[in-house]
């Protein structure tokens, strides 16, 4: 079950970051709005980045004018001999501003590359900070694929953007601005001839841009879809392949990649075809102005020089459309996956804890439901006024047929999810008034999905448990009879699940077993704990159970009426209210629905 209260929380994002609040965006722009205030921490160095790009941007646009002098003394110089000293002062000026230029981007690309890294990581820690705060509930609508496509795939293409298309806008506005200028400032009909060409292609880049962003939004959607998918299918391989399910998973497969597939597409040839459209418009700006400044130039208006500088001005006017084409659809990539980002942080979180709410209690034992109600739904109500009271020591058996309420009544227990009315009371203290942690830290918990983690026997043992010895994980083994097996693999309790040991689904139990032991918590909740288990494993287990439980107010959800036999109070749920409660020779006796149920299951066993 859920451990929040000890799930690890990546660090690395500013504190004051940490703290942010956020809301669903709306749409495009308001994504990008809440995009660009997450970054505002880094505004200093962002700036920074933009000085150091535009400044680099400035010394490419001096260049050509530099290029201009020096073809203006070679060619007044053929005939009464070419200055060397002056072209070589123009050579190593140029040379040095474009060094600078080189220095001023290795500056913004540094700056950049660290901010990316600590912004992606700062929202990555926020992500894993809100699967920690969200309610169960959120995950019941919501696939892990999903969930998991946010943490990677969006963020990744926000941090891609940041490194690269930041830097380049910047760049792109300031060579632009630079180059238009250069060009009025050196001729103004030459500069009309170079913009005219250029707007044409600066209408048509918007007007796709404008139609495209479906596009993006539509490509992070069936991303999230396909992970979410694939995740599913193959958590519950070996079920798709007991049933046959092959087919029926790659039509659905087959259908959200065509999906994808066509969102990516357009997408993508969208981001191709600005290119080409910008280079196809850049060229018609230097022909014009080749064919436009060789007539000024025989007509005496011009000196040659300047149809050089304006060659390369051309290109440097033009080439920030390109840039600026490219950078746009990026950003609109970012935005789609910018929006999936926020609008996962701006989800509902779990009710806020009180100020003066008991942040530590070690419970007695004593357990009370006063009125519970609770549904999943407004619409339909699963738990109807139960009413129960555990006393320490007790074992309280919670029995009935699926679908009774009996796993809803252990989340409401856990907090998991909060009552819509009535009260819970552990040593006669709401359970509303304690934090979380506090709730969880006097439960240990043994339910009937077994859940183990990558690592170490004894890792998955002590779990998030602190200053374990060796002797006491050996202890808790031997206690549910999983010791002599742990001893027989290559590296005892070092091995490692997963590469050279496999457990099976009865050694996967037994071990939560070892670990609710080793928790030692003072209340405890059976959920199934021996249904994936044989007959011999279960008197086994049952033994374990009974030094587990001693001293312990114990909650135990069971199908094997058998096992609950000694239970100090039996709840008989139906349909989410108890319908007979009692020990289980006087259910038996009042010949209910309980002796129903257990009569059943022993005929069952006879056949």
């Amino acid at each position: 079950m859920d451990r929040e209260r000890k799930a690890p929380v990546q660090r690395g994002g500013p504190m004051a970051m940490q703290g942010q609040s956020f809301e669903k965006p709306k749409d495009f722009k308001a994504a990008l709005v809440r995009f660009i205030d997450y970054c505002r921490l880094y505004g200093l160095p962002i700036i920074a980045a933009f000085f150091l790009s535009a400044a680099g941007a400035v010394c490419t646009i001096m260049g050509p004018d530099r290029l201009r002098e020096i073809t203006n003394l070679i060619i007044a110089g053929v005939l009464t001999g070419i200055d060397l000293d002056a072209i070589g002062r123009l050579a190593l000026t140029l040379a040095f501003l474009y060094g600078v230029g080189a220095v001023c981007s290795y500056g913004q690309g540094f700056i950049m590359a660290t901010v990316t890294q600590r912004i992606t990581n700062a929202m990555r820690s926020r992500i894993s900070e809100k699967i920690n705060r969200l309610p169960l509930k959120y995950f019941d609508k919501v696939s892990f694929g999903d969930i998991l496509s946010r943490v990677t795939n969006d963020v990744d293409t926000i941090g891609q953007t940041l490194n690269m298309s930041v830097g380049q806008l910047t760049s792109a506005a300031a060579l632009f601005l630079g180059s238009l200028t250069m060009m009025l400032w050196t001729n103004v009909t030459l500069a009309l001839v170079a913009v005219f060409s250029t707007v044409i292609g600066f209408v048509l880049m918007m007007t796709i841009m404008l139609r495209s962003q479906k596009h993006f939004k539509r490509q992070q959607r069936e991303l999230g879809s396909i992970n979410g998918l694939v995740e599913e299918v193959y958590s519950g391989l070996s079920i798709v392949r007991a049933y046959n399910g092959e087919a029926q998973s790659e039509k659905a497969f087959s259908e959200m990649n065509g999906r994808l597939f066509d969102s990516a597409w357009k997408s993508q040839f969208i981001s191709g075809i600005m290119m080409p459209l910008m280079n196809f418009i850049g060229n018609l700006g230097y022909v014009s102005v080749c064919v436009v400044g060789a007539a000024l130039a025989l007509d005496n208006r011009i000196e040659f020089g300047v149809i050089v500088a304006f060659m390369v001005y051309i290109r440097l006017f033009s080439q920030p459309l390109s840039q600026l084409a490219q950078s746009l659809t990026t950003l609109q990539s970012t935005a789609a996956a910018a929006e999936r980002v926020f609008d996962f942080l701006g989800e509902t979180e779990l009710s806020p804890e009180s100020a003066d709410a008991v942040t530590r209690h070690i419970s007695k034992g004593e357990v009370e439901f006063r009125d519970v109600r609770f549904g999943y739904t407004p619409e339909r109500e699963i738990i109807k006024d139960f009413t129960a009271h555990a006393l320490p020591g007790m074992k309280i058996a919670i029995v009935g047929p699926t679908g009774s309420g009996k796993t809803t009544i252990v989340n409401l227990l856990m907090r998991f999810y909060e009552m819509d009315s009535g009260e819970i009371r552990i040593d006669g203290i709401p359970i509303s008034r304690m934090t979380r942690q506090c709730v969880h830290d006097q439960f240990c918990m043994v339910l009937q999905d077994t859940w183990l983690f990558e690592g170490t026997i004894r890792d998955n043992i002590v779990y998030s448990k602190e200053n374990v010895s060796d002797e006491e994980v050996k202890k808790a083994c031997k206690a549910v009879g999983l010791d002599h097996y742990i001893r027989t693999l290559p590296d005892g309790y070092d091995t490692v699940l997963g590469d050279s040991a496999s457990l099976s689904a009865g050694q996967r139990q037994l071990l939560t077993i070892a670990r609710a032991i080793i928790e030692n918590a003072p209340l405890l909740i059976l959920d199934e704990a021996t249904s994936s288990v044989d007959t011999r494993t279960e008197i086994q287990i049952q033994r374990a159970m009974e030094q587990l439980t001693q001293g312990r107010t114990a909650f135990i959800i069971a199908h094997r009426l058998s096992t609950i036999k000694s239970a100090d109070l039996i709840l008989v749920m139906r349909e989410g209210a108890i319908i007979e409660r009692g020990t289980h020779a006087a259910l038996l006796a009042r010949n209910g629905f309980y002796a129903e149920l257990y009569n059943s299951q022993f005929e069952d066993s006879v056949v």
